[in-house]
């Protein structure tokens, strides 16, 4: 991928650069992590695992994965500075969406509509899962993107494949520890025994989608590097959280 038309460049050359498919995988970003969010976080499903029985999964995570994908392509084709500006956006979707689901879930009834009832339930999770969420999110995708963003370095741009497997592991472990205690734990519905059988199953998935996706990782991340033009490496780079700087 790192071919002779492609500029090996540190991360800090490129203050105010400006790439052309950025925004456009910002936004996938963006919409991949709300839309999981809404849809799959709190429904239980389960799978037949040959040998195993039944086995447990949050629905999300279907979904969900796609979103570390993502973070991954960004942290590896333009930056860990970049990827940040994603995942502050990212973060700040989910504050907005939290919000708008507290407001329209506590509007008065108009006479007649039956809804109320199933509107709260998918919507009016309360502030424990939403709190759980982004505390999940922020430590999970910063985790993912500075391992990746290290590991690119230290393998000198080769192998791409053992820096988002390794990431996936490190962020996503993070993600499913802090968000299924601190979401579910001491719920009636979900017992100690679910609550761990589902964390283990939604880590080993999350681990096997980015397996699965790697090939499609790899197109991806060489048309874009082709494309934009250069290959990004964070040497020198502020990997603290809290800013939004390039």
């Amino acid at each position: 991928m790192a071919g002779a038309h492609l500029r090996h460049v540190e991360a800090r050359t490129l203050h105010g650069a400006h790439f052309r498919y950025f925004d456009f995988l910002m936004v996938a970003f963006v919409v991949v992590l709300l839309l999981s969010n809404v849809i799959g976080a709190e429904k239980r499903s389960v799978i037949d695992v040959p040998g195993l029985g039944l086995w447990p999964f949050g629905a999300g995570i279907l979904f969900f994965p796609i979103s570390y994908v993502i973070d991954d392509v960004l942290t590896e084709v333009y930056g860990f500075a970049r990827a940040r500006r994603a995942l502050w956006a990212g973060f700040a979707a989910l504050l907005f969406m939290a919000v708008m689901e507290w407001t329209v879930v506590h509007l008065p009834v108009a006479e007649g509509w039956t809804g109320q009832a199933a509107y709260e339930r998918v919507f009016g999770a309360g502030w424990r899962i939403i709190l759980a969420s982004m505390t999940a999110f922020f430590v999970g995708d910063f985790l993912n993107s500075v391992v990746l963003a290290k590991m690119k370095i230290w393998t000198n741009g080769k192998h791409l494949w053992t820096r988002t497997i390794g990431s996936t592991v490190v962020g996503e472990g993070a993600d499913s520890l802090i968000f299924y205690p601190l979401a579910f734990y001491g719920m009636p519905d979900w017992p100690v025994s679910a609550l761990g059988a589902v964390m283990l199953s939604q880590f080993v998935l999350k681990v096997s989608w980015e397996v699965l996706l790697t090939p499609v990782t790899y197109v991806v991340v060489g048309w874009l590097k082709r494309k934009e033009g250069v290959d990004v490496y964070d040497v020198g780079t502020n990997f603290t959280p809290f800013t939004i700087e390039d």
